[in-house]
């Protein structure tokens, strides 16, 4: 029933095993990719003919996590997988971008690309087996796809290069890239480091390439077995007679336009020479007319590549390794918490920061469990920003992955949680873009953290570099225009600090490129990466020491685990309160860390002092500041810490006699109290009159002291005392009531239980009147 081929490889310590002819046999290619156990089912399908008028390749990659495949039920209302997320969309990005310049020129059938992760053991991310599932499929599927290509992810851990680290390894070490390539060269690179050399990162590069070769072997023996017959392809037409047409008749004109080194001038006068070429054709079919089109771009970039290579004059007048000029300013806007605007050639980009508390923190749910993140950077790039009209409104994917290229690049440099304890979102608004937006979005990010008060290690700067190919010879060119992007041959992003790279990204349009090429590049960046620094350090070195009188602040304080239960109280009723009567917020994590945050200083300090109340012990000998809660007869109950009450008795009220507590007290009084003692079972014993209850003021002890017992003198011997209870009469000696004095206090009534006392007396002790209670026996 099933034609089953598959493929083995040991890879990264773990076996990689490649399936097609089980799952989704309809589909023009199918593979099953495993990996330790996760497993990604990738299908690829393409259209059969190409639809009348179109001129380009609609290729469309889609990357899906099944929460199933970790055992879990989606979030949210809906609890089914709907939209693409954030990571999901940046994952069928990392597809698409190596796979899309294998296919050859004037291929315009429609292709699918589908992966779908059905298993994760949550050792590895599966984006890298996806990556290498899709290009077993379109090697698989027929289609004249150039391939195949591999993925690998490295890690850098303790001096040493991994291969396919675990999320742990990950997190431990230095680096997180990713790197997908053919046999022969690197296609795309996408990175995340901490501040680490040109050299290192090359390292890493090469050695996720090198690694690259056995399953891009292994994806070869498995198509010698299963792909499908090759498509054929239509014959190319032969242009080289309207090639020449074209280049006489607007070739002086195309020259001239990219002379101008105003961008809207440059596009002003290639417009007007594509108009005259399709005026010139205007008599031929629709298809002589897409071709001549086309061989309108053709002859753009030749203009352009030929005068880089031979003559090393780039289309606004700089030579290779020039910069174009920088403006930066900071507090562009008077009411954010930081803001600047960072402006490079015309890519302007507005950004701002805005500094949160704990629940301003992003909730993800993803395979890997629910996750919080507190650091967040946003790209907006609206059509006004190239002088187009267009689409305005929720971010595409391009918009999210400049984005997310800018956050790995700035991350690496912020502060702890533990130093910091805020959450941070920066807003990136480009209002110019002529080339590198998201490198600029790099640049004013970091000055706008640093303008908010943000303490970053050191600040980031970005830039992009581009690649010019002809054969053997090549230019490496600096801080690239768009038009240079799109007529060049690689697109190589570096943000980093003066110590080092921080994110590396690299897309290619050709083949791939060299180890040489690499090299020469990340040595160019470096000395960009320097002058752009240097500009932005004219507007702001180093982080503010003050925040923006608007931004929230936040103190952080910790208690004992034991104490977490006191301050949330039953239901969160101690906690609210909290908020409810100081106006601050007040949140409390698992370990008992605390972090109270307000615009008011005031707010935070009565909150923070609230909170000390509930966890501090009480001190021996201290003075505090309470109120009386309630009063009984023998005294009054004030609460002096948080929710920790005290007694005072009433011969602590005040020095003189206090025949009545509610004569002296009220209820909801304020008093100052000092603490006399605290028994074993925690109960505490106040005294108010040894305080000056206007000052706060200890005082001194003025109460007479107790008199002295007079001495009882020898009571000789005292006989035979008789047994007592129930068990005998007998009665004391009657030595014992002479040697106390004769005072005749009258006949006591007879007790049979302890035998009889014919007389006694008792030595009643200090005056009651002014001996405190406990001195007096009056529990008696």
């Amino acid at each position: 029933m099933f034609d089953i081929q598959s493929q083995e490889v040991m890879w990264g310590g773990r076996k990689l095993t490649l399936e097609t002819g089980r799952i989704a046999r309809q589909a023009d290619g199918a593979v099953i990719a495993t990996y330790g156990e996760t497993v990604v089912l990738c299908a690829v399908t393409a259209a059969k003919s190409v639809k009348e008028g179109q001129d380009f390749f609609p290729l469309t990659v889609h990357y899906q996590e099944k929460y199933s495949a970790a055992g879990r039920i989606p979030g949210g209302f809906f609890k089914r997988e709907r939209g693409a997320t954030e990571k999901e969309t940046l994952v069928s990005r990392l597809i698409d971008r190596p796979v899309r310049p294998l296919f050859p020129e004037g291929f315009y059938n429609e292709i699918n690309v589908i992966a779908q992760v059905l298993s994760y053991d949550g050792e590895c991310e599966p984006d890298m087996v996806a990556m290498v599932a899709a290009s077993a499929a379109l090697t698989l599927s027929g289609v004249p796809f150039m391939g195949p290509i591999a993925a690998a992810r490295v890690g850098y851990v303790d001096g040493d290069y991994v291969l396919n680290p675990t999320n742990d390894q990950v997190k431990e070490g230095d680096l997180d890239l990713v790197v997908a390539g053919t046999h022969d060269a690197v296609m795309m690179v996408e990175s995340e480091a901490n501040e680490l050399s040109e050299e290192v990162m090359l390292g890493a590069v090469m050695f996720a390439h090198r690694e690259c070769q056995p399953v891009i072997d292994a994806i070869i023996k498995l198509a010698e077995k299963a792909a499908k017959e090759p498509w054929e392809m239509a014959p190319q037409a032969d242009l080289s007679a309207a090639k020449k047409k074209l280049e006489k008749l607007i070739g002086k004109d195309i020259a001239a336009a990219y002379k101008l080194t105003n961008k809207s001038a440059r596009s002003d006068a290639l417009n007007a020479a594509r108009a005259k070429a399709k005026e010139a054709f205007a008599s031929e079919s629709p298809q002589d007319q897409m071709a001549a089109m086309k061989l309108v771009k053709k002859l753009e970039a030749e203009i352009v590549r030929t005068a880089i290579l031979k003559d090393g004059r780039r289309i606004d007048g700089r030579n290779t390794t020039q910069i174009r000029p920088i403006d930066a300013v900071v507090q562009f806007l008077p009411r954010t918490h930081g803001s600047a605007v960072f402006t490079r050639g015309e890519t302007q980009a507005i950004c701002t920061t805005t500094l949160g508390t704990k629940d301003a923190e992003q909730m993800i749910d993803g395979l890997n469990g629910l996750s919080y993140e507190r650091f967040l950077l946003h790209y907006n790039f609206p059509p006004y920003s190239v002088g187009e009209v267009g689409r305005f409104g929720a971010p595409g994917r391009r918009e999210v992955g400049h984005g997310k290229l800018a956050w790995r690049a700035l991350r690496p440099v912020l502060p702890t949680a533990e130093e910091f304890p805020y959450t941070i979102r920066v807003l990136s608004d480009i209002t110019e873009s002529n080339g590198s937006s998201s490198m600029a979005t790099v640049c004013g990010g970091s000055l706008s953290m640093m303008d908010a008060g943000v303490p970053l290690k050191r600040p980031v700067s970005g830039i992009a570099m581009g690649l010019i190919l002809e054969g053997k010879d090549y230019a490496v060119i600096s801080d690239i225009l768009g038009d240079e992007d799109h007529l060049g041959d690689m697109d190589f992003k570096v943000a980093g600090t003066e110590v080092g790279i921080t994110s590396l990204q690299m897309d290619i349009k050709i083949a791939g490129i060299t180890e040489e090429i690499m090299k020469v590049a990340l040595a160019q960046a470096n000395e960009g990466r320097a002058h752009i620094l240097g500009e932005m350090s004219k507007a702001l070195a180093g982080t503010r020491q003050e925040m923006s009188a608007h931004a929230p602040r936040i103190e952080t304080m910790q208690i004992p685990k034991d104490k977490i239960r006191e301050v949330i109280g039953t239901g969160g009723k101690v906690i609210r309160e909290i908020v409810a009567t100081t106006g601050a917020k007040v949140d409390i994590d698992d370990e008992g860390l605390i972090k109270i945050s307000s615009s008011d200083l005031t707010q935070i300090e009565a909150a923070r002092n609230w909170i000390h109340g509930i966890v501090a012990e009480p001190e021996v000998g201290a003075v505090y500041t309470g109120k009386v809660v309630s009063m009984v007869d023998f005294g009054a109950f004030v609460n002096f810490m948080g929710a920790r009450d005290g007694l005072v008795h009433i011969s602590e009220i005040k020095n003189e006699r206090v025949a009545k507590v509610s004569e002296v007290l009220t209820e909801g009084q304020e008093v100052k109290v000092k603490v006399l003692g605290i028994d074993d079972r925690g109960k505490v014993r106040l005294s108010m009159r040894l305080v000056d209850q206007e000052t706060g003021e200890e005082l001194p002890d003025t109460r007479p002291p107790r008199e002295e017992r007079e001495p009882r003198g020898d009571r000789g011997d005292r006989g035979d005392r008789g047994g007592r209870g129930g068990s005998g009469g007998g009665g004391r000696d009657g030595d014992r009531r002479r040697d106390r004095g004769d005072r005749d206090r009258g006949p006591r009534r007879e007790r049979s239980e302890r035998g009889s006392r014919e007389e006694g007396g008792k030595d009643e002790g200090p005056d009651p009147e002014f001996a405190p209670a406990f001195l007096t026996g009056d529990k008696d």
